[in-house]
């Protein structure tokens, strides 16, 4: 079940394993686009802006857990591509300690600060019980996402971006059905819709769980495995936390646009959540393609193949920015009839918001393909500490357009802020990979 990415066509590899973990990405959004869709058509516009509110609080703290997770694949890869099976489960072993500790920390510090982030975004008081209510059990079921995405991150890191995918089209399925039975039969509002995506969260990620132990030996951790080693331990450390907090210092930026979107009325609020919820689903493509190069340039690190590396790097830069080309056509021309999943026709003001949202979106949409793949191949490249500072760079981006701009220009200024916050990644994140594989280069001359 495991795979080699050290021969081969580079781009073949790179879109072979990107496309399972494609799917399974659309499947983790449609998580988010069901929820919202659901709560936006049955419990109203109030309802989905609740849901949308905190948004950026959400893509703090779960993109901190999932940039951590995806660190602690990185070594593994490496020494899966190294054939160092020994080392490889000491380093899975460490990565499942250090995971259950951040689970209990971040889980305990979020919940007991739901109602602080909530005023801390000026979320308006017609929808803050909805908001608090979704954010909380978003935050209490923080350790079935550490479950899932650290036992998805370990498979992809030995070649298996299948098995994921699999279990999270099962649990799909099962959000659906619990969305509408939480929502319209007991009727528990945005509790309900979060309590159907935690829940179907977890069974993905038990499932995993099962599956490896049963079926994956390459992965089965003997009692010699079961020991701390502070060498494990700073290994991983220095991997997965620069990469969470990449995610995290993004989502700073984030969090101060959203603040100050949330103050201009529950109109904009609600017409930010549902393009949000369409961006983030067309946003998937690139998280594939600059995952699937990042384990690729990961294993072909360790098998001390640089070319392979370089070649990967721009055929997965290329895929990137023609899939943006792409998608940034539909964010033009089908915005508002795509926001129409979220909101009610007769709710003209909010398609209006959600549709301007999108449409100048569209334009800049393709400098997301070189931006995360630069960044996820200088994070695989065991150079995390630089990627951080791009999420710096797009973090300031957004802080300088919400507090200079969006007090004169309003809604439109809070449209421009991500493009901002890309190009200013890319100026800074493109020279920093290159110059990352040619010093791999030169120290393996």
């Amino acid at each position: 079940m495991t795979k080699s990415m050290t021969e081969g066509r580079p781009l073949t590899l790179i879109l072979q394993f990107a496309l399972p973990l494609l799917a399974g990405n659309l499947l983790q959004q449609t998580y988010n686009i069901i929820d919202a869709a659901i709560v936006g058509q049955i419990l109203g516009t109030d309802a989905l802006a609740s849901v949308g509110a905190s948004s950026s609080v959400q893509f703090l703290v779960l993109g901190f857990c999932i940039g951590i997770c995806c660190g602690f694949g990185i070594p593994i890869a490496k020494s899966f591509g190294a054939g160092q099976q020994e080392e490889m489960r000491d380093l899975i072993f460490h990565a499942m300690v250090l995971t259950g500790v951040f689970a209990i920390i971040l889980t305990a510090v979020c919940a007991l600060l739901c109602p602080q982030i909530l005023h801390l975004l000026s979320t308006p008081e017609n929808i803050f019980k909805g908001a608090y209510q979704y954010l909380l059990v978003i935050f209490l079921g923080i350790p079935f996402t550490l479950l899932y995405n650290l036992l998805s991150s370990i498979l992809r890191a030995v070649g298996d971006s299948k098995t994921p995918f699999m279990f999270l089209a099962f649990s799909t399925v099962l959000n659906i059905i619990l969305d509408l039975f939480c929502i319209i039969v007991l009727r528990w509002g945005c509790a309900g819709a979060a309590i159907a995506t935690i829940t179907a969260q977890a069974v993905s990620g038990i499932l995993c769980f099962i599956y490896i132990r049963k079926r994956i030996p390459a992965l089965s951790l003997s009692k010699q495995n079961y020991r701390i080693k502070e060498a494990g331990i700073k290994v991983m450390l220095l991997m997965g936390v620069p990469m969470g907090l990449q995610y995290s210092i993004t989502a700073v930026g984030s969090m101060v646009m959203q603040s100050a979107n949330n103050g201009l009325g529950s109109v904009y609020v609600s017409g930010f959540t549902a393009g949000m919820r369409i961006k983030q689903f067309l946003m998937c493509p690139f998280d594939a393609i600059a995952t699937a190069v990042s384990v690729f340039c990961g294993q072909n690190l360790g098998a001390g193949k640089v070319d392979r590396i370089k070649k990967g790097i721009r055929e997965g830069i290329c895929a990137g920015v023609l899939y943006g080309l792409f998608a940034g056509i539909i964010m033009i021309f089908a915005g508002r009839t795509l926001s129409m999943l979220f909101v009610n026709k007769s709710a003209v003001e909010v398609l209006d918001a959600s549709a301007k949202y999108l449409r100048c979106m569209g334009f800049f949409f393709w400098s997301l393909g070189i931006l995360n793949v630069c960044r996820m191949t200088t994070q695989g490249l065991g150079y995390s500490g630089r990627a951080v500072f791009s999420g710096m760079t797009e973090m300031i981006a957004r802080i300088l357009v919400s507090v200079f701009f969006v007090p004169l220009y309003g809604f439109t200024a809070i449209c421009f802020a991500d493009q901002s916050a890309w190009l200013s990644g890319c100026f800074y994140i493109i020279p920093v990979c290159f110059c990352s594989v040619r010093r791999i280069s030169l120290k393996q001359k």
